[in-house]
């Protein structure tokens, strides 16, 4: 979903102006998403969307298990 929206009215910053709902409505360029989004929570069983949750949490584990360690050096964190 994109954040900025260019149209013959000028730039919208969704995240800021959209906050109460879409000022283009149905102009809105994100509408696709919005419509994306409605089916998958509509189509898609809780189990299912825990199920894809846990899965995406336990991948992050492992990614992070299997990086080198990073350290961070206190000069770094000054600057």
């Amino acid at each position: 979903m994109t954040t900025e929206n260019t149209s013959a009215a000028g730039t919208v910053n969704c995240a800021v102006e959209c906050v109460n709902g879409c000022i283009k409505g149905d102009a809105c360029p994100n509408e696709a998403y919005t419509q994306q989004a409605s089916s998958f929570i509509e189509n898609t069983s809780l189990d299912k969307m825990l199920e894809m949750a846990e899965e995406a949490v336990r991948k992050k584990m492992i990614a992070r298990a299997t990086e080198p360690r990073k350290w961070v050096m206190p000069e770094e964190l000054e600057s």
